[in-house]
C-alpha cells in the first residue's frame, strides 16, 4: 500500500507542475492580451506570449539553480562534511537513487531541503546549523527525508512553484507600474483596476501555490525516509530540535517564497489550531513526530 500511494503521489506532483505552469502560461496571456487591447499595440501580447512560455522553460530547467542562488548555498566538499557525505552515499545506495550533489547554507538556524528537477538532477541543502546540532542517527534520519522528496519527485513541484509565484509578483508591479504610464484611450482606470487587482490578489496567490505543494508530502517524506533508515527515532529526534532551534533563530537566507522547500519551517512558525493550520506550510511538528513514533512500533512488530 505504501509502494502505491508513493507511486501516486510521484504522478500527481508530475502533474501538478505541468498545471501549475499552464495556469501560469494562461495568467500571462489574458493579461497581455487585455493589455494590448488597451494600448492598441499587438505587439504587447507577443510579448506576453514569449515571456510566459520563456518563463515556463526557465522554471522547469533551471529553477532549482534559482533557489540555490536565492538561498545563497554553495557547493560542500566531501573533505568538509564527510560523515554527510558517507551518510548520503550509502541512503543513495539503499534507495537505488543516484548520489544527489550536496550544498551548504552558511546559517546558524538548523534547516535543510532537497531541490532538482528528477533524481539525476537531485540536490540536498543543509544549513551549517544543522551539521552542528544534530547528531549521526538524527542527521541520516534528515537526509533520508529530504532523499525521499528527490524519489517522489516532490523536489519538481516544490521548486517550480518558487519561480512562477515570483513571477506572479512581478507582474502584479508590473501592472501597477502601468497604472501611471497610461495616458490614451481612457485605459488609465482600466489598468489601474487590473494593477489593483493584481497587487490584491499577489500575497493569496503566493499562499494558494505554497498550499498547491501539498503537506502530505512531508508526512509521506518522514515515512519514506523512516522506512529507508529503520530508525524512525532519529528523524521524530531531529525534527523535535530543529523546529526547538528555528524558534529561537530563524534563517537569515530564507524568504516566503522558499519557506515550503525546507524540511521545518525557516520563520519559527507555531503551529496554529482551526482553521489557520490550512496556511501553515508545513504539518505541526507534534503530529509528524506522534506519526513517526508509530512508525517505530510498527516496524519493531515486524522485525
Amino acid at each position: 500500500m505504501m509502494g502505491e500511494n508513493l507511486y501516486t503521489h510521484r504522478d500527481q506532483n508530475i502533474f501538478r507542475t505541468w498545471a501549475l505552469m499552464g495556469v501560469f502560461l494562461v495568467l500571462v496571456i489574458a493579461l497581455g492580451f487585455v493589455i494590448s487591447y488597451v494600448y492598441n499595440n499587438q505587439g504587447i501580447l507577443y510579448f506576453a506570449v514569449f515571456f510566459a512560455v520563456t518563463m515556463n522553460i526557465v522554471s522547469y530547467w533551471n529553477s532549482d539553480k534559482i533557489v540555490l542562488r536565492m538561498t545563497r548555498a554553495v557547493p560542500l566538499e566531501k573533505k568538509n562534511a564527510p560523515d554527510l557525505w558517507n551518510i548520503t552515499e550509502n541512503l543513495s545506495i539503499t534507495a537505488g537513487l543516484p548520489m544527489p550533489k550536496l550544498y551548504i547554507i552558511e546559517d546558524s538556524s538548523p534547516n535543510a531541503f532537497a531541490t532538482g528537477r528528477n533524481p539525476e538532477h537531485g540536490v540536498i541543502c543543509v544549513t551549517s546549523g544543522l551539521l552542528k546540532l544534530l547528531s549521526r542517527d538524527e542527521l541520516e534520519g534528515v537526509i533520508a527525508h529530504e532523499m525521499s522528496h528527490i524519489g517522489n519527485r516532490d523536489t519538481l513541484v516544490s521548486t517550480v512553484v518558487v519561480i512562477l509565484a515570483g513571477f506572479i509578483a512581478i507582474l502584479a508591479n508590473v501592472a501597477l507600474r502601468s497604472r501611471f504610464q497610461s495616458r490614451s484611450r481612457g485605459g488609465g482606470g482600466l489598468i489601474a483596476l487590473i494593477g489593483i487587482v493584481f497587487i490584491i490578489l499577489s500575497p493569496i496567490a503566493a499562499t494558494l501555490i505554497r498550499l498547491a505543494v501539498s503537506r502530505k508530502r512531508e508526512f509521506l517524506a518522514d515515512a519514506s525516509g523512516a522506512l529507508l533508515t529503520r530508525y524512525p527515532e532519529g528523524l521524530a529526534n531531529a525534527l523535535v530540535k530543529i523546529n526547538r532551534s528555528v524558534k529561537e533563530i530563524p534563517m537569515r537566507h530564507a524568504s516566503n517564497a522558499t519557506a515550503h522547500l525546507f524540511i521545518e519551517n525557516p520563520f519559527g512558525e507555531r503551529a496554529k489550531s482551526g482553521i489557520g493550520k490550512l496556511f501553515l506550510t508545513h504539518p505541526p511538528t507534534e503530529e509528524r513526530v506522534k506519526a513517526l513514533v508509530g512508525m517505530k512500533t510498527e516496524i519493531n512488530v515486524k522485525e
